[in-house]
This record gives structure tokens, C-alpha cells and sequence, in this order.
């Protein structure tokens, strides 16, 4: 039983015994997850673990072969990838996804009006959509890059670029982040940033972080759950995890790697 459910807090997105195989590879082994909002709920492990098998099953890239997903109490099992978009669910991915001649402003822009097309409104310009203007503007602001929507994309620094993808994600008006390695890449004084903006999204946001850096992971999580071969091994508090011997021996087989 989840944390969430302890403390009687209901699950914004949940899943139930997720398996998916491919032929004779086993990549997610009946796993057991829930995400609630205000909470970041990290998922580790080393690379071949399963993470971003399950994070494109959460967001409908890919079916599993067998369990079940619920999202605000609602089975979303079978929806496509644009239906869980479009009902709050948001994701990024590992490599950075902006369109780098467009400027800060319009990749946002576009991302929210994706939200909301309106393919027969052929007389006005989508560029002064005002709906989608003013997400745009709200979501870069929440992502920490106000005043800053007239630069070009492609010209930012790769803290920045991951800051918009966030901004982006924002502009779709989400209740679930998966965040796919956010990270990645990032120097230090960009990682601080970039985990000062995990702490205030969490706030209004239920947020699944799937990340290789552990320091960076132990600061921000809440709850962690840990993988190995497709399969969930531990899911706690990170005090909890960070003596788990199963997950010590899991890394390298060191029991000071996460010390």
C-alpha cells in the first residue's frame, strides 16, 4: 500500500499491476504505482530498469500487456496518448523537444494551443489567440522564464531549453507531470534551478521524476520507487529507501552507494 493511501489521500493517478512484454523480454513486471498531488514520487534505478518503459505506458505512448491505470478515479487504461494529454496528464522527454528557430513565447503557445484546436477558425491569425497567449505567458512564468519569451529558442542554455520543455508542459494545463529525466545534462547551478521549480510546481501538481542523479533525487523526492529488471523492489519515504539493503545491493551491489 502507497504512502497516499495510508494517509487516506486519494490517488490523482494510479496503476495496477502494469506489466508490458516485449516477445520474450519482460520490460515492466506488474507494478504497482500512485502519484497524488503535491507530491514529487521519483522512480530509480540503473539503466535496462524499466523507467521509461513505465513512464510511456503512464502517458499512453505505449498499451501494456496487462493491469490497469486510473486517473481522478476514471479507468483510462485504453486512452490514447492525446486523450490523457488533453485530460491533464503532461509529460517531457529524455532529449529536449522545443523547436529551436521559434522563439520562447510561440514554443509555449503553440504547445497550449494544441490544448484547444480550432481547425475550422480559418479567417484568424492562431498566433493572436488569446487563450493560448495567455497560457503561454502564465506557463513561462511558472517555469521561470519571464521576460524572456522574445528569445529564441535554440539560443537559450540547456538549463534554460529543459526550463521551457517544463514551461511547455505547464501550457497544457496538467495535473500529472512525468517527467522523463529532466536533469540531464545540467550543471550545477542549473540543477538548483531547476529543483527550486520541482518544489513550487509540486505544490498544484502531482509529479513522477524519473532521474539518474541520486543527490539531486533525495533533495526533492518524497516518495521514491525503486526498480530493477522491470520490477518494483522498494517504494517508501527516501530515509526509508536510502537503507534499504535491497536497494543498496541494487546499486552495483555497493552498500554505500546511496550513503
Amino acid at each position: 500500500m502507497s504512502l497516499a493511501m495510508q494517509a487516506g489521500t486519494p490517488a490523482l493517478l494510479s496503476a495496477s499491476h502494469l506489466s508490458r512484454r516485449f516477445g520474450g523480454l519482460v520490460a515492466v513486471d506488474d507494478v504497482m504505482l500512485s502519484l497524488q498531488t503535491g507530491e514529487v514520487h521519483a522512480v530509480i534505478g540503473t539503466n535496462g530498469a524499466g523507467k521509461s518503459t513505465l513512464i510511456n505506458i503512464l502517458s499512453g505512448e505505449i498499451t501494456p500487456s496487462s493491469g490497469t491505470l486510473h486517473y481522478d478515479g476514471r479507468d483510462i487504461t485504453s486512452w490514447s496518448q492525446t486523450r490523457r494529454a488533453r485530460a491533464g496528464i503532461g509529460r517531457s522527454y529524455q532529449r529536449t523537444t522545443i523547436f529551436p528557430s521559434l522563439s520562447v513565447l510561440e514554443n509555449c503557445r503553440l504547445a497550449a494551443q494544441a490544448m484547444t484546436p480550432s481547425p475550422w477558425r480559418i479567417w484568424e491569425r492562431a498566433a493572436c489567440c488569446a487563450g493560448s497567449l495567455a497560457a503561454a505567458h502564465q506557463a513561462l512564468g511558472d517555469a521561470g522564464l519571464a521576460g524572456q519569451g522574445a528569445a529564441t529558442a535554440g539560443s537559450l542554455s540547456h538549463g534554460r531549453q529543459r526550463q521551457l520543455e517544463l514551461a511547455m508542459c505547464l501550457a497544457t494545463n496538467p495535473r500529472v507531470l512525468l517527467l522523463d529525466e529532466p536533469l540531464a545534462g545540467m550543471g550545477a547551478e542549473e540543477t538548483e534551478r531547476m529543483l527550486a521549480l520541482l518544489q513550487t510546481i509540486k505544490v498544484s501538481h502531482a509529479v513522477l521524476l524519473v532521474e539518474h542523479d541520486m543527490d539531486a533525487v533525495f533533495r526533492v523526492a518524497d516518495r521514491i520507487t525503486v526498480m530493477v529488471n522491470g520490477g518494483v523492489i522498494a517504494s517508501d519515504a527516501p530515509g526509508a529507501i536510502r537503507d534499504n539493503p535491497a536497494v543498496r545491493l541494487a546499486y552495483l551491489g555497493d552498500a554505500d552507494v546511496l550513503s
